[in-house]
């Protein structure tokens, strides 16, 4: 039987979520097969959530009533920082411990949605046009309106929609910019493209990269925002409601985005469908598992349990 360390809780305020997913990964995993321990990463306390125990960082191991526990795989399930930005796979890696996502320089890119789209620009990918914006330097507040009204206005390193501004006129742009960077040092003014939001798993399977089925995002606020996607305020539709070249669209570009990138274990890319071309919003490395994410969704669509899901990531991180 192999021991899985669910990695979850965090340092940012996509906390909650992480503790969230988390709960689901154990709730899942076929308890015949893996015996699976939730491990709360907060800051320098790293801990078992069930005993409280602390884990050894010297070689990431529990000891529980004299039994010293060594872990075969660490699944992701946090979001934010210290793992979807990068930081903690490198020391996964100096203990050769494997784990369910991307490594630690594809994470903390993707975690950088400006360095992202400058990545894949040269490569034809359909994007929104964008300028970054860094705390404590000056911007020329004619070039970002320049992209028209409204704007998407976001932290460049964050997600779960945290800090996220629709500005619709001139004088909101500089308060929603100020915002943003509450949750770092750097923002994201985006051109807004009115059209439909998608959303679009994909991991590999066999040696093949499977693109899941497409979800379509409806959201009842006035964007996919934190009340949309974990308050129920939004309505997914899985598989999305799209003619057969569309879906396969969609399918193609996320197959491609996840080998351009260099991805390991489950992704999920969002997108706005203008017309008929889809555009690239940001690229998820450790996408919501909790029971009000998309990709529980398309797992269960492609014809899989989440036991089976799970099962699949951890295999697969073992080969």
């Amino acid at each position: 039987m192999k021991n899985i360390a669910i990695l979850t809780g965090g340092d940012s305020e996509e906390r909650v979520i992480s503790l969230q997913s988390g709960k689901v990964v154990q709730d899942n995993l076929p308890a015949d097969r893996y015996r699976s321990f939730l491990i709360d990463l907060q800051h320098a306390d790293w801990k078992d959530v069930a005993t409280g125990t602390p884990i050894d960082k010297n070689d990431f191991t529990l000891t529980i009533e004299g039994e010293k526990i060594h872990f075969d795989v660490a699944f992701a399930a946090l979001h934010g920082s210290p793992l979807e930005d990068g930081k903690m796979q490198g020391y996964l890696d100096m203990l050769r411990i494997p784990y369910t996502c991307c490594d630690g320089y594809v994470s903390a890119l993707t975690m950088n949605k400006q360095s992202t789209k400058s990545l894949m620009r040269p490569y034809g990918i359909p994007m929104a046009p964008s300028v970054l914006l860094r705390k404590g330097t000056s911007f020329d507040f004619d070039v970002l309106l320049k992209m028209g009204l409204p704007l998407f206005v976001k932290p460049n390193t964050h997600g779960s929609s945290f800090g996220v501004t629709k500005v619709k006129t001139a004088e909101a742009l500089l308060p929603a910019i100020e915002y943003a960077w509450e949750f770092g040092e750097e923002t994201v003014a985006e051109a807004f493209m009115p059209g439909r939001e998608f959303g679009n798993g994909a991991l590999r399977v066999n040696g093949k990269v499977v693109a899941l089925p497409v979800t379509e995002i409806i959201p009842e606020t006035e964007f996919f925002d934190f009340a949309a996607k974990y308050e129920g305020k939004s309505k997914e539709i899985t598989p999305a409601v799209l003619p057969p070249h569309l879906e396969q669209q969609c399918r193609d570009l996320t197959v491609r985005l996840y080998e351009l990138l260099g991805c390991r274990g489950v992704v999920r890319i969002d997108y706005i469908l203008v017309d008929e071309t889809f555009h690239l919003l940001e690229v998820n490395t450790i996408p919501g598992i909790s029971p009000a994410s998309i990709v529980p969704q398309q797992a269960v669509a492609h014809g899989w349990t989440l036991g089976e899901f799970f099962s699949l990531l951890i295999e697969e991180t073992i080969k």
